[in-house]
Parts: structure tokens; C-alpha cells; sequence
């Protein structure tokens, strides 16, 4: 560390802790880091080892994996922050059924850390729910997401682009063998993607079903490049 960036490190520390300090969701201590404080943001699973480039699972040398090279997506990347682990889980269920809401904002400001601004798309589009779904919980997740990626990144959002054609059962409810059957057809596009990159945004990515099914819709729409930007990834034993 250079000698003069100490004293930055110094001003910085006390900024943090002049300002007004709340509870962390996780731990309930007080935290000046945010919703959530510094330990337990230590604490996090961070996706930093290597992983396939393609699914984010993990691989040696960050080598693509051999299922994505036997069967590979519909989409070509993936970005993901998270393991989908322990205690990060819980942050995301609150989120979705506890309406903890601001920490939506915080998932993109952690996705937006790990875009690269030379591989930015044409547009970004959040995993839809279907209108009953949407009723009954209220809000759309994924949408709260992509609003703030949109506007950080400065890249359209097209929020009502796509469309989810069946009220299909929560697919955390289904094995690994249903979630495929579950979703296949059940996302319809309605806007022209000829020769675009889209990034599609959903908080957690386990099979890739939803969005191998979604990329799909937009690919016949004459999308040419599909990233899948994600929270957290499922990893295995998780």
C-alpha cells in the first residue's frame, strides 16, 4: 500500500462512521457500511474463484465446463456475484417475500462492479413474471434490478418487452428434470432484436431453464448476442 494513500484510508473510515448507522439485516449489529455491515459483507459467498464463463459454474482456470461444451445455452455468458450460499440466500428471500426491497438497489451496485464497459449490450431485460404472479406478490424482482442497471449503465431497459405466457409453479418447487418441461415455450418477445446484444437480469440462476427459455423467445427475435446477468449462482452441494 503507497504511504499516501493512508491518510485517504483514514478520511474515508471516519466519513463512514460519521454517517447515521442502522442495523445490518443479517447480523442486526450496527453497520456504517449500509444495509448490511462490513463483517458480514466479508462473510459473503463472493463468486471470485474460477468458473465457466459460459454457466459460472465453477472449473479449473476458468475453463468452460463440459456440459455447457456438450449442450451449451442459448446464452454466451454469464456474470454472477454471488454463490447462491449461505447467508446471501437470505438476503435474496428477503428480498422477494419480505419486501426488503433496498436491497434490489445494492444487488445491481454489486452487478454493476463486475460489467465490463467494453462488453456493454443494446439493451437490458429482466426475467417477467406472469400478471397473476406479478398481483399477487406486488413488485417484479428482477425488474427492480435491471431499472437501476439500465440507468447506472446508461443502456435501454425494455421492461415490457417480453412476456410470460403460463402461471407455471415456482421453479425452486421442481426437480432438476421438471424445471426444463416446466418453462419450455412460456415466455413470448414482442420487440425486434435483430443483430442486438441483450443482457437478460434475474436474481438467481440454478438449472438455467428460465433463462435458456427466455433466451430462446428473444433469439427469435433475431437476438445475436444473449448475456445472462444473475445475483447469485446455484454451485453444486449449495
Amino acid at each position: 500500500m503507497s504511504i499516501l494513500s493512508k491518510p485517504i484510508l483514514n478520511i474515508c473510515t471516519k466519513l463512514e462512521h460519521l454517517l447515521p448507522a442502522q442495523p445490518c439485516v443479517l447480523c442486526g449489529g450496527m453497520s456504517h457500511h449500509g444495509l448490511w455491515c462490513g463483517a458480514c459483507d466479508a462473510a459473503l459467498p463472493y463468486l471470485d474463484a474460477a468458473h465457466c464463463p459460459v454457466c459460472a459454474l465453477p472449473t479449473p482456470q476458468g475453463g468452460i465446463c463440459g456440459h455447457c461444451l456438450k449442450k451449451p445455452p442459448l446464452f454466451t455468458r454469464t456474470l454472477a456475484v454471488f454463490g447462491y450460499r449461505f447467508p446471501l440466500d437470505r438476503l435474496i428471500q428477503a428480498m422477494k417475500y419480505q419486501e426488503q426491497l433496498a436491497l434490489a438497489q445494492l444487488f445491481s451496485e454489486k452487478l454493476i462492479l463486475r460489467i465490463s464497459p467494453a462488453r456493454l449490450p443494446d439493451y437490458v431485460i429482466p426475467m417477467p413474471l406472469h400478471p397473476d404472479k406479478l398481483k399477487r406478490r406486488g413488485f417484479n424482482q428482477a425488474l427492480l434490478i435491471a431499472a437501476r442497471l439500465s440507468r447506472s449503465l446508461e443502456r435501454p431497459l425494455l421492461a415490457q418487452a417480453c412476456q410470460r405466457l403460463r402461471d407455471t409453479p415456482s421453479q425452486s418447487s421442481l426437480s432438476w428434470e421438471e424445471r426444463n418441461k416446466n418453462v419450455r415455450g412460456a415466455f413470448r418477445c414482442d420487440v425486434d432484436l435483430s443483430g442486438k446484444h441483450v443482457a437478460l437480469v434475474d436474481d438467481v440462476l440454478t438449472t438455467g431453464a428460465s433463462l435458456n427459455a427466455l433466451a430462446d423467445a428473444v433469439q427469435k427475435r433475431g437476438a445475436a448476442e444473449i448475456s445472462a446477468w444473475v445475483v447469485a449462482r446455484t454451485l453444486p452441494h449449495s
